[in-house]
């Protein structure tokens, strides 16, 4: 500077809004669901990772053990055995949230799923969240309310029950 004093700082350095994230910079990013209207704790507010990845795995696990009572009782090949895990998985997954909005694991862990507009999820909706989580990278891909890419398709959330 042509004075010899230091210009004085109005801001974070650019460096830190970018390297910072969007925090840093001052942008606030508030609760998970509450630029869709949800409470931030309690009935109804968006359910933490902890608590789907939980259900998931209890999912899996009851998908897993129906395949495999299916494949004893039938002499099933190792490969099979697998494919039958999934298709159990998947159609327990797809029925139980199109008609009750929630899977074994959910109910077990407090959880549920809901459309955005309140209507029911449906068949159609839940078939196309089933097939984008069985694709696996879709549902681990997470916007700021903690919806996957799976949620996204369906117009769903996931949230405490």
């Amino acid at each position: 500077m042509a004075s010899g004093k230091q210009r004085e700082s109005t801001g974070p350095r650019w460096t830190q809004t970018w390297l910072g994230g969007a925090a840093s910079a001052g942008v606030d990013l508030g609760t998970p669901g509450g630029r869709l209207g949800l409470p931030k704790e309690g009935p109804g507010s968006v359910a933490t990772y902890g608590r789907r990845i939980t259900a998931l795995l209890l999912d899996l696990v009851v998908g897993a053990f129906v395949g495999a009572l299916f494949a004893t009782a039938l002499h099933w090949s190792p490969a099979t055995r697998s494919l039958a895990n999934t298709a159990v998985f998947a159609v327990m997954v797809w029925l139980l949230t199109a008609t009750l909005g929630t899977t074994i694991g959910k109910k077990l862990v407090g959880l549920r799923v809901v459309r955005l507009d309140g209507r029911p999820i449906g068949f159609g909706w839940a078939l196309a969240r089933t097939l984008l989580l069985l694709l696996v990278v879709p549902a681990l891909i997470w916007d700021r309310d903690h919806r996957g890419l799976h949620d996204r398709a369906a117009n769903t959330i996931v949230v405490r029950a």
